[in-house]
């Protein structure tokens, strides 16, 4: 990725291989927020310079995680030592889900970048079968799509700025659409679980807090 004499193709290949193995976001989210932060070229297959800039972000935010892990590993020997068996509850900015770890925190363009890119696919993505819309489930999954899409659009149209009634309407919608998560290979679930996967993605840029 660094060595100048290797084609560009190659060396944005290598940066789109190196964010599919550390996506903190999402593959698709992750590469948004790089592009996004390593301006000014929107293009990264393009601009060196931009490419350089995209693998030192990465690299920033990953050096931050490993940081968290090891930190994690340490607090563990220790509780162990004292004879505590159960992990302490994991704090939400250190949690499962979409976060991107920075000492300084996230950029807000890039977080928007991420948001605005998963709005894209998740409005390209029909909603479950006709079928299932003619009972209550049906207006269930109806509602909580069209309320997703209102928060999301509603926080790419403020850039990252969410009033307290947009956070609480986003938090019942996830709330909603993990009721109808099961445990199972649910057919539902397909549909289920990329929706849940970008509410909390707007969710945790909504709450995030920004550095530059």
């Amino acid at each position: 990725m660094r060595d100048g004499e290797v084609p560009l193709v190659r060396r944005h290949a290598a940066l789109r291989c190196a964010a599919g193995r550390y996506c903190p976001l999402g593959f698709h989210a992750t590469w948004a927020y790089l592009a996004a932060t390593a301006r000014p070229s929107p293009d990264l297959r393009r601009d060196p310079a931009a490419l350089l800039r995209a693998l030192e972000a990465l690299e920033a935010s990953r050096a931050v995680r490993l940081d968290e892990v090891d930190a994690f590993a340490a607090r563990r020997r220790a509780e162990k030592a004292a004879g505590r068996r159960t992990p302490r509850r994991v704090g939400e900015a250190h949690g499962p889900g979409p976060r991107w770890p920075s000492r300084t925190g996230p950029s807000r363009l890039g977080l928007v970048a991420a948001v605005a890119n998963r709005h894209t696919a998740f409005r390209r993505s029909p909603l479950p079968d006709g079928s299932l819309r003619r009972d209550d489930r049906g207006r269930q999954l109806t509602d909580l799509y069209a309320r997703l899409d209102d928060c999301a659009a509603s926080y790419l149209t403020n850039l990252g700025h969410v009033d307290a009634s947009a956070r609480d309407s986003l938090a019942e919608t996830i709330s909603g659409i993990e009721r109808l998560v099961r445990p199972d290979r649910a057919p539902l679930n397909g549909d289920l679980l990329p929706w849940l996967r970008f509410a909390n993605l707007v969710a945790y840029a909504a709450a995030a807090p920004l550095g530059r």
